[in-house]
Formats: structure tokens, sequence, C-alpha cells
């Protein structure tokens, strides 16, 4: 099943939700900041996305400037920062069985679920 890591105060994610709801398949929205992953969860994350944990990260969310920039951290340092700032990671993600996007911009979920 098609899953979405969402945030609903965040436009770009309210319209990768309004995409998947316009497919008419089943899916399953997971509010991230209410039930953050836990840090296994985001390690799975970053190999479905086939990306660097950094490159998970918001980096001009204001706890990332204030806590984070400029220190040499490393990729599990990276993974904690997010299980314990979800606000921090990149938003919205549209997973699958093995596979994950980040919906930024949106036209990458509508690829994704095209293949």
């Amino acid at each position: 099943m098609i899953k979405i890591l969402h945030n609903p105060r965040c436009g770009k994610s309210r319209e990768g939700l309004s995409l998947l709801e316009e497919t008419g398949n089943p899916f399953e929205v997971i509010k991230y900041l209410d039930n953050p992953l836990a840090e296994s969860q985001l390690t799975e994350l970053v190999k479905k996305l086939n990306i660097a944990p950094l490159d998970l990260i918001r980096q001009k969310e204001k706890i990332w400037i204030e806590q984070f920039k400029g220190k040499e951290l490393t990729d599990a340092e990276l993974i904690k920062a997010i299980a314990n700032n979800p606000i921090l990671m990149e938003r919205p993600i549209v997973i699958s069985e093995n596979k994950a996007v980040i919906g930024r911009p949106p036209q990458k979920i509508i690829d994704f679920l095209k293949k």
C-alpha cells in the first residue's frame, strides 16, 4: 500500500495528498509530526529514497539553523536529529513497498506513481 508522510500545515504536503486522492487508489496518511518516525524507520526511509540523510533535512528550519547548522554530523547523528525533531524532515514523502520519493515538486509524485 502507498503511504504519504504528511504535514497538514504544509501547502506542498497538502498538494501531494490531493494528487494521491485524485488517483482513487487506496493509501495511508501518516501525520509524522503527531507520530514521529523512529531512527530505524528513518534509516529505512533514506534507503528507499536513495539519498543521504542530509538530503532529507529541511535546512532552512529554525531548529536546524539554531542547533545543527555548521556542525559536522554523522549520518546516524542526522537521523537522530530528525527523529528528535520531525519538523526537520522534508515533506511530503510518498512511499511504496521498497521505494519512496520526496514530493517536491509535486510532479515527482505523479512520476513516481506511474512507475
